[in-house]
């Protein structure tokens, strides 16, 4: 019996370090942070957009490897999923951070 290779799954591309070696001056990571969210962002949009593409491929009957669309449905679930994760984490740093006394 062979085993043959299905459709790749998409990694993530790495992320570039934080530099903790300047703390004197002022932060400029937060332009840095809005742009990785930005780009998490766009990231999710293309995963559910590729789901969604090769579900519509699988109730036309033009996908002849149902495994694909069910990878990308998971991997859109799970992107969805840490998304979510983010902003309720960041909502509830938020609300922690209002609730400090100055």
């Amino acid at each position: 019996m062979t085993v043959t290779a299905v459709g790749a799954v998409n990694a993530l591309p790495a992320l570039a370090p934080i530099s903790t070696s300047d703390t004197t001056g002022p932060s400029t990571s937060g332009a840095d942070f809005g742009a990785m969210v930005a780009q998490g962002l766009q990231q999710l949009q293309q995963v559910q957009q590729t789901a969604d593409d090769l579900a519509v491929q699988a109730a036309t009957g033009r996908l002849t490897d149902v495994h694909d669309y069910m990878i990308a449905a998971t991997e859109a679930n799970l992107a969805t999923s840490l998304t979510v994760a983010v902003r309720n984490k960041a909502l509830e740093s938020f609300n922690e951070i209002m609730r400090m006394q100055a």
